[in-house]
Parts: structure tokens; C-alpha cells; sequence
């Protein structure tokens, strides 16, 4: 019995003996035929699939008054929500390593959004050790107020922040890996608390996470084509 698996919720099985549904069958081929090409699909239609940003305009409005360097503290902030995929373990035993710094779980505060825009224009960095990620809009509130990002070299990390921002993969893959590498992230961190002159780099990293994710300008452009 051989087994075909749609990317629905559905699953299909069929012998080879039997006969497929012919517009299924269709669909699988040019599926199959679509995957085996360049993953970037070179030669999918263009008018019909547009790489565009997440409209996100506003939030560098929103958080504009809270740029203010002097505020910067030695906080390291967790700004993702509590789950296990965001391994927030990982984040609380840095901390103990840290004592010089306050580590803060932001979740598990009671702010306003003032509150937290606030908290997170006093850190010096915003963490991630996330096993799951897709765009990751809390990393770019922290660029917004001269908070670097420090985040793994993985997921939608890897194709968004310059190498200044990332750390290996490996260091933080899951609690044992993190063990292994933890003096050196111990050390990173403590090299970027220190560091006085990165403020150029988060603004650029900033610039360049607006520009290509976080702007809905091609998709503007798009959209007003085909009203033309």
C-alpha cells in the first residue's frame, strides 16, 4: 500500500491498482513536480505569489518616544510569551550566571503596554532561544528603542538579523546543547552588555527589519497595480 499525504489535514491512501480522483492526481504531480525545483521557486507565477512585509508601519510611531538612550540599564529582557518552545528555562539560569544584570521575564509582570514599551526601551538587550518562530515581532520592538536583539541562528532569525545579532544555533537547540555551550553565551552576552558602541548597528538592524518584513510598502505597490 503505497500512502500520498496532501498538506491539508486530510490523508489519502490508494493501491497502486486503483484509480486516483484525475483533478487529485493533478494537484500531486504538479505538487511533486514544484517541490523537486529550487526551494526559492524560481519559476512560480509572479502574478499570482508576491514576497511582501507585515504592514507594521505604525509601530515605529508607536514606540518613537521611547527611544531614549540615556534610560539604558544593564536588563536583559524575554519579551515572548511563556511556552515551552520559547525556553524560557534557559533564559532564568543565564540570569543566575549574570548576577551584574537583571534578567526579566516580561510575561510574568503585571505592565500596561506603556508599561512594557517602557521596560523595554530601559534594556540593553531582548533574548530569544526560541524553538518556534515566524517573525518575530517583539525583537523588533526592541531594535526600535536601541534594544540589540540577541537571538538564535536559526528559524526566520537566520534570513533577518545581521551576524552582529546572532549567536549559534547549537548554543541553546534544547536544555542539554545549552549546557554545553553555556559559557560561551554567558560570555557573549557579557560582551554585548559592555559593548558602548553598538547603538549604529541596532538602528541599521532596525532599518533593514522595517524595510524588508515589517513594511507593507511592496504590498501597497502590488495592490495598487492591480487597480491600474
Amino acid at each position: 500500500m503505497a500512502k500520498l499525504k496532501k498538506d491539508t489535514k486530510e490523508a489519502i491512501e490508494y493501491s497502486g491498482s486503483e484509480r486516483m480522483n484525475p483533478d487529485l492526481e493533478r494537484k500531486l504531480k504538479l505538487q511533486q513536480t514544484t517541490l523537486s525545483k529550487n526551494p526559492a521557486f524560481p519559476d512560480v507565477d509572479k502574478d499570482k505569489i508576491h514576497r511582501v512585509g507585515w504592514p507594521m508601519e505604525y509601530m515605529e510611531d508607536t514606540l518613537f518616544d521611547y527611544n531614549i538612550p540615556a534610560n539604558k540599564m544593564p536588563m536583559v529582557l524575554f519579551p515572548h510569551r511563556v511556552a515551552p518552545e520559547k525556553q524560557v528555562d534557559i533564559f532564568k539560569d543565564l540570569g543566575k550566571s549574570i548576577p551584574e544584570a537583571q534578567f526579566v521575564v516580561a510575561q510574568e509582570t503585571q505592565l500596561s503596554k506603556d508599561e512594557y514599551h517602557m521596560l523595554l526601551s530601559r534594556s540593553k538587550i531582548v533574548f530569544s532561544a526560541n524553538q518556534q518562530e515566524t517573525l518575530g515581532i517583539s525583537c523588533y520592538e526592541g531594535a526600535l528603542v536601541g534594544a540589540a536583539p540577541l537571538v538564535p541562528d536559526r528559524l526566520s532569525y537566520t534570513e533577518m538579523y545581521d551576524s552582529a545579532f546572532k549567536y549559534p544555533s547549537e548554543w541553546t537547540e534544547d536544555w542539554d546543547s545549552y549546557l554545553v555551550h553555556k559559557d560561551k553565551l554567558v560570555e557573549h552576552i557579557r560582551t554585548m552588555l559592555g559593548d558602548l558602541n553598538n547603538s549604529e548597528k541596532i538602528v541599521k538592524q532596525a532599518e533593514t527589519l522595517k524595510q524588508d518584513f515589517f513594511g507593507g510598502q511592496a504590498l501597497y505597490e502590488i495592490i495598487r497595480g492591480k487597480q491600474l
